[in-house]
C-alpha cells in the first residue's frame, strides 16, 4: 500500500484489512487488565520498597557498615606480630615478598614493628592495641577477621571492590542490592542512608551508586547537622497545601507517562517525589538529638554542630536510623592512608572514631537492637609489615598498601560474638589461615539478611549480575551463630 492510499485509509477500513476486530481488541485489553495490578492499571505501581521474602530465615534486618576508607593499620591495630619488633630495620625475606607489587615502596624494604603496645581484653582474651580502649570493652561483642584479603591494591578501585564488588565504577552498592533484594522497612525514610566524615573518598559517590539496578535503590548522602539533606524544607511563602496540590499534579502526569511507555526511571521519578514530602515531617526529628539525653550524647561523644564531633555524631544518627527501619547505614569515614608517620595518624584516627564505634555496640544492645543490626568495620586493604620512607615525598615511618591480608571485624545480626577467626603468618604478610575474601565477606552480610548471594541476581546487557561476582565463594559459617 501506498501513502497516498495510507492517507486515504479509515479507522474502519484498518480494522477490516488488519483482520482484528474492535471486539478482538477489546477482549485483549481485558484479559490484559486481569493480569495487571489495578494499581498499575491505573498508573499506580507498586512500590519497589515493598517488604520482599528472604532466601532464608534472617538474623539481621538491617546493617550499619563503618567503612574506614584508607586502610587502616591491622598491624597496629588488632593483628600483633612480636616477629616484626624483632626484625624492625631489617630487609624482609625474599621467600615472604615472592616478588609482590606495591604502590610506592620497593617490596625489599625494611621491617617496622608494631607502634603500639597490645593487651587481652574480655573473657575471650582478644588482643587489641591500647589506642582503643573503648573498643576493648567490648571485645567480647566483636568477631575479628584477621584474614581477610582483596584483589586490588590501590584505593579508589579497593574501595569500590568492598563496596560494590567490582572495582570498576557502575556497578549498585552493597546498600542498594539489598534495597532491591528485600525492600525497606521505613516509608518515610530512603532505604540506604549514606553519612561521611573525614574528608574526601578516593571511590567517590560511585560507592553507593545504583549502577544498572532501578535508580530508587542508590544511597542517599545525608549531612551530620543542620537540614541532613539540602532543600528538604520548604521555601517562605510556599504552604503544605500548595505543595501537596504541586505533588499530585506531577504525579498524575508521571503515571500518565508511566502507563505509556513503563519505563522504569519513571516510576523512581514518582517514588523520590512521594520520599521526598514525607521526609520533610521526619527529617527534622531525625537530627533532634537533644530527645536522646545527655548520658547517650556522652557516651558516643557526640556533640550536634560540631565538626571535631562528625563521626560521633554519625554514629548516633546511624542508631536513629535503624530504629527507624533504614536497611542499610553506611558510614565512611576518611583519614586512615598513612603512608608516613602510620604512628601519629593511627592514633589520630583512633581518638575520633574509638569511642563513637563502641558506643554504638553497647547503645544497640541495651535497646535490644543488637540481635538484630549487624556491625560491620573494616577499610579496603591492609597496611604493609615494611616500612615506607621517602625523602622526595617526605615521607617516613609509614606503611604502604598491603591487599593480602587485613583485619575486619563484624558484631550482633547473628554473628558469633567474642572469636576471633583467621591468622596470618608470623609477619602479618600472608592469610595462613582460613582466609576470606572480599567476596567471602559480602556473601556473609548478604546470608544474616536471609539472602543467599548466589541468588540474588539482576539482569543487565544479557548478563545476570550478582554482588560477590561469578567466582566460587561462601559465607563465613564459622562467623554465623
Amino acid at each position: 500500500m501506498n501513502p497516498i492510499q495510507l492517507q486515504q485509509q479509515t479507522r474502519r477500513h484498518f480494522f477490516h484489512d488488519c483482520g482484528v476486530g474492535v471486539g478482538k481488541i477489546a477482549l485483549a485489553s481485558l484479559l490484559a487488565e486481569g493480569l495487571v495490578p489495578s494499581s498499575a492499571a491505573a498508573g499506580e505501581s507498586a512500590s519497589p520498597f515493598a517488604p520482599r521474602a528472604t532466601h532464608f530465615p534472617a538474623t539481621a534486618k538491617r546493617v550499619i557498615f563503618l567503612f574506614m576508607a584508607g586502610a587502616p593499620s591491622q598491624l597496629d591495630l588488632f593483628d600483633y606480630k612480636p616477629k616484626l619488633a624483632e626484625l624492625e630495620g631489617k630487609p624482609i625475606p625474599p621467600s615472604v615478598i615472592q616478588g609482590q607489587r606495591y604502590a610506592f615502596i620497593q617490596p625489599d624494604a625494611a621491617v617496622l614493628g608494631p607502634r603500639f603496645s597490645f593487651s587481652k581484653h574480655g573473657k575471650c582474651g582478644a588482643e587489641i592495641a591500647d589506642v582503643m580502649p573503648h573498643l576493648a570493652q567490648v571485645v567480647d561483642e566483636l568477631a575479628i577477621v584477621r584474614s581477610v584479603h582483596t584483589d586490588l591494591f590501590n584505593h579508589s578501585p579497593a574501595q569500590l571492590f568492598v563496596n560494590t564488588g567490582s572495582g570498576v565504577p557502575g556497578r549498585p552498592g552493597m546498600g542498594a542490592w539489598l534495597s532491591y533484594g528485600l525492600g525497606s522497612e521505613a516509608n518515610d525514610l530512603p532505604s540506604f542512608v549514606v553519612l561521611k566524615s573525614g574528608g574526601s573518598l578516593s571511590g567517590g559517590a560511585a560507592m553507593w551508586s545504583s549502577g544498572f539496578l532501578p535508580s530508587v535503590h542508590q544511597g542517599v548522602p545525608f549531612r551530620s547537622q543542620g537540614d541532613p539533606i539540602l532543600h528538604v524544607a520548604n521555601p517562605a511563602g510556599y504552604d503544605a497545601r500548595a505543595q501537596r496540590e504541586s505533588l499530585d499534579l506531577i504525579r498524575s502526569l508521571n503515571a500518565n507517562q508511566y502507563s505509556a511507555i513503563g519505563d522504569p526511571e519513571i516510576e523512581t521519578r514518582i517514588n523520590a517525589y512521594e520520599m521526598a514530602y514525607r521526609m520533610q515531617s521526619r527529617a527534622p526529628e531525625l537530627m533532634e538529638f537533644s530527645q536522646e539525653g545527655q548520658e547517650t550524647l556522652d557516651l558516643y561523644g557526640a556533640q550536634p554542630g560540631e565538626p571535631s564531633a562528625v563521626f560521633a555524631n554519625n554514629c548516633l544518627l546511624a542508631r536513629r536510623l535503624a530504629e527507624r527501619g533504614v536497611r542499610f547505614v553506611q558510614i565512611y569515614h576518611a583519614g586512615w592512608d598513612h603512608h608516613s608517620n602510620v604512628e601519629g595518624g593511627v592514633r589520630s584516627q583512633c581518638a575520633k572514631t574509638d569511642q563513637a564505634c563502641a558506643a554504638l555496640i553497647v547503645d544497640l544492645k541495651r535497646r535490644g537492637m543488637l540481635d538484630d543490626t549487624l556491625v560491620v568495620w573494616g577499610g579496603e586493604f591492609g597496611r604493609t609489615p615494611m616500612v615506607e620512607a621517602s625523602a622526595a615525598l617526605g615521607r617516613s615511618m609509614g606503611r604502604d598498601h598491603h591487599p593480602q591480608a587485613f583485619t575486619m571485624w563484624f558484631a550482633g545480626g547473628g554473628i558469633k560474638p567474642g572469636i576471633a577467626y583467621g591468622r596470618t603468618d608470623e609477619l602479618g604478610f600472608h592469610a595462613q589461615e582460613n582466609p576470606v575474601h572480599v567476596h567471602d565477606v559480602q556473601a556473609t552480610i548478604l546470608r544474616c539478611l536471609g539472602l543467599d548471594h548466589s541468588r540474588l541476581t539482576f539482569r543487565s546487557q544479557g548478563l545476570n549480575f550478582r554482588l560477590t561476582g561469578v567466582e566460587e565463594h561462601e559465607p563465613v559459617h564459622a562467623l554465623l551463630s
